[in-house]
């Protein structure tokens, strides 16, 4: 028989309960949640619920919960000013932690966090969950096997794309810097672990450069009103809450609980009724110009690492639609990966190409190209002694280092950042 492992959920958001919540929920045979904490009594009753999950085992107050050991495994997914000192207080309470990236965008808490999982001894897994994705792992692969050759550069794109720019990071929780973190580190991170993973170097030097161009008042069209539903725009402005929340849900079927809706309301099922009074009166429902936002929206990114690998990112709200492509190029090939065309190419030189559909390599599972759900099954066989983790907290602290370095250097307007050198 398995090890059933409990779980207490440290933040019931749509990353800790929506996403690693329910693939928990659905391996009772491995995992079984027994706590939660949340400040909003709301999200308790509604996760208390669904992962039959006791009252008195609900905690609106971390420092109540954080009163004793509670499970096997703490996941940690509050906001990112948040991460260090949860995940260093469960380490002292014994938890084994499950990570939600970013870590932190200060070199320093990365050091300490590290020297408390050395002092307290628990495993720590940081959440950058495009590693266990079979499409990033199959170009590791192929990498690997010499399909380029000796790799000399990557270029990398993020399209965030202009709705989940407006949803994330001008309306959303990860709009202002000094609440979470900065935008390459928030929405990035995933990118430079990627890069400094396939580059399989420490990285030397790092230099950046962004703005927030867009998404200010004064872009606001003539005679714009606060919120979408009030103003004269919300049926022809691509930013409409309207459009976007309301509109492409009934589009896509009226889904009973699918990401972003279920972000703007904790009524279950989704409603039209539900989701027109969050538009109306959250946060969701604010004009794009009217927001109190100030991370980028966007920013470039170029890495140069110890063993001669370049790397250069570039991560835009101002593309239509999302999905990263990533480019590698080496002494004897290409490789291509493309999310949004379903394919990675492979190019060596003087020989056919070949495709592989991405669809192919992907296993069910909720989101980020079944990389949630190959988390959870890898995270589960880490606890069990019976595998190493490829994204382990001192595997993370490189890739970010590289995106504390390029704020850095954006913020000083693009200077030349050595990574280990510099002074905090």
């Amino acid at each position: 028989m398995n090890k059933i492992f409990t779980v207490a959920i440290l933040g019931c958001g749509g990353r800790g309960a929506e996403s690693y919540g329910r693939l928990f929920l659905e391996q009772k045979d491995k995992y079984r949640i027994v706590a939660l904490c949340d400040l909003l009594p709301e999200k308790l009753e509604k996760y208390g619920e669904i992962f039959d999950v006791a009252n008195e085992n609900r905690f609106l107050t971390d420092e109540e919960f954080f009163e004793k050991k509670r499970a096997d495994l703490l996941v940690v997914s509050t906001l990112d000013a948040d991460h260090v000192w949860q995940c260093r207080e469960g380490l002292r309470l014994g938890y084994d932690v499950l990570l939600e990236k970013p870590v932190t965008d200060k070199a320093e808490e990365c050091y300490s966090l590290l020297e408390a999982q050395k002092k307290y001894g628990g495993k720590v897994l940081v959440c950058h969950v495009l590693r266990y994705a079979g499409a990033f792992r199959k170009v590791g692969e192929l990498l690997d096997n010499g399909a380029v050759g000796r790799l000399v550069e990557i270029q990398a794109l993020e399209q965030v794309s202009y709705w989940h720019q407006a949803h994330s990071y001008v309306r959303g929780n990860w709009r202002r810097s000094e609440d979470t973190t900065p935008m390459i580190l928030a929405k990035c991170c995933h990118d430079l672990d990627l890069l400094q993973y396939y580059a399989k170097s420490t990285c030397k030097s790092v230099s950046s450069v962004g703005d927030l161009t867009y998404f200010t008042a004064k872009n606001a069209p003539d005679g714009a009103a606060k919120r979408c539903l009030d103003c004269k725009y919300q049926d022809s402005c691509p930013y409409s809450a309207k459009t976007i929340y309301i509109e492409n849900w009934k589009n896509r079927g009226c889904p009973e609980n699918d990401w972003p809706y279920n972000i703007l309301t904790l009524k279950l099922p989704l409603t039209e009724k539900a989701l027109t009074e969050a538009v109306k009166n959250g946060p969701y429902g604010r004009c794009v110009f009217a927001c109190d936002n100030d991370v980028v929206d966007h920013q470039q990114v170029s890495m140069t690492f110890e063993n001669g690998v370049k790397a250069t990112l570039t991560m835009t709200a101002f593309t239509a639609g999302g999905g990263r492509i990533m480019r590698f190029f080496g002494t004897l090939g290409e490789v291509v990966l493309d999310e949004a065309r379903d394919v990675i190419e492979v190019k060596p030189f003087g020989k056919p190409a070949e495709e592989i559909k991405i669809g192919t390599l992907t296993e069910s599972g909720y989101g980020h190209g079944g990389g949630d759900s190959g988390l959870v099954r890898e995270l589960y066989e880490i606890l069990c002694g019976n595998a190493s983790p490829a994204t382990a907290l001192e595997a993370s602290v490189e890739s970010h280092l590289m995106g504390i370095c390029a704020e850095k250097s954006r913020l000083e307007g693009g200077r030349l950042v050595s990574v280990h050198d510099e002074k905090e």
